[in-house]
């Protein structure tokens, strides 16, 4: 096996960019270089890294993994897959039984049609409700994938930008205001959580008005679902949406995502083009049963919950002063430095000592997370902050 110095140098050099991941490099991980750059096997809540390092991880593949790594049902089921060929010419029955499952757990849900990653996901949803509506423009709200449109910037065609609208989450007024603009919109994308919970009268009035705009309410429950309940956000909070876009946790991070919503609205998918090769390879779709089986039979939403909720806890009862602020929600909670060169010495210290801990993004507990996971946190966070203290 290479040694770590020798594979993030062949990586510089063979790989674009570093990492096909951009999330999981160096800069976006701990705002720099020296943190450990790759793994070699993910178990439970740890990962070990190319120099031998095994590290109490929480970020969970970026929210892909709320089981735990290499959780053996999803494993077991996933190597039957692989044993029974994986791919075939024709959609596998998987297909219909997980497309059922999903609509009995996501509330509203009729329909579902798989996709391989969250961006081909809303980008599906964002088509349908196009082809609904006879509209274009798309009123949203957070991070919905690198595709054209949500994203611009370098290689954006000029003039995409203009058929997303962004307003900033839990802004009631600057949303009614960019559906009232002078082209009523296709669609009205959120991220349900963003930082923090919702305030319910933000989720009501993106129901209300999709309703009376006409436009397609559309809930991007990549990072929500299968984590704060199995039916997201729309399962917690109560404010149903048309269409809702899943994703990572959906298959325990075997890349699986899904269009979900109403029977008239997913029926436009035949009027469009919306089509991949290997959305039906089976071994996500196996992975995704058994994600589900484990939900059906495991309060795993609660111990989350707990688990996040301990953490959170801990770091919200440190001494002041502390360098940092604890966001999010227990689920999805994250650190907000002031300082970044103190945020960097802190985390790559982290690192050192065994915990893995990401750069100004959510760290998500699994059902490997419990107590002495949390207290073992505690005290490598300890220990580091004295270290990141100038």
């Amino acid at each position: 096996m290479s040694g770590p110095g020798d594979i993030a140098r062949r990586a510089a050099q063979a790989v674009a960019g570093f990492t096909s991941t951009r999330s999981k490099g160096p800069d976006a991980m701990f705002g720099g270089p020296d943190g450990p750059t790759h793994l070699v096997r993910a178990q439970a809540a740890r990962i070990e890294t190319a120099d031998g390092q095994w590290l109490l991880d929480w970020t969970m593949a970026l929210g892909a993994v709320a089981l735990g790594y290499a959780h053996p049902r999803v494993q077991e089921a996933a190597a039957r897959a692989v044993r029974d060929g994986a791919v075939g010419p024709l959609p596998h029955v998987l297909e219909v039984e997980v497309a059922e499952r999903l609509c009995a757990v996501y509330p509203g849900a009729e329909q579902a049609r798989f996709l391989k990653t969250g961006a081909e996901a809303v980008q599906a949803a964002v088509r349908i409700a196009r082809v609904a509506t006879r509209r274009e423009r798309v009123v949203h709200a957070g991070y919905h994938g690198w595709l054209d449109g949500p994203t611009v910037g370098a290689g954006v065609p000029r003039g995409t930008e203009r058929r997303w609208t962004a307003v900033p989450f839990d802004d009631i007024p600057a949303l009614e205001a960019a559906v009232a603009g002078a082209e009523p919109p296709a669609a009205i994308v959120l991220e349900p959580v963003i930082e923090r919970a919702p305030a319910m009268a933000w989720l009501e009035a993106a129901r209300r008005l999709a309703s009376e705009s006409g436009a397609v309410l559309v809930f991007d429950e990549i990072k929500t679902a299968f984590r704060l309940a199995a039916g997201g956000a729309a399962q917690r909070y109560g404010v149903h949406p048309d269409l809702a876009v899943l994703g990572k946790a959906l298959a325990n991070g075997f890349p699986l995502a899904a269009v979900v919503g109403r029977a008239d609205l997913m029926a436009r998918v035949r009027e469009t083009w919306i089509s991949s090769t290997l959305a039906t390879e089976f071994v996500a779709l196996a992975a995704a049963r058994a994600v589900l089986d484990v939900w059906s039979e495991t309060d795993v939403a609660g111990h989350l919950a707990r688990a996040g909720g301990l953490m959170r806890d801990a770091l919200d009862g440190w001494a002041e002063p502390r360098p940092w602020t604890v966001c999010g929600v227990p689920e999805m909670w994250f650190l907000r430095f002031g300082d970044d060169a103190r945020e960097r010495r802190f985390l790559l210290d982290c690192a050192r000592r065994g915990v893995l801990l990401k750069r100004g993004a959510y760290n998500f507990p699994s059902l490997a997370h419990d107590r002495p996971e949390v207290e073992e946190t505690v005290r490598v966070i300890r220990e580091a902050l004295l270290e990141a203290t100038p």
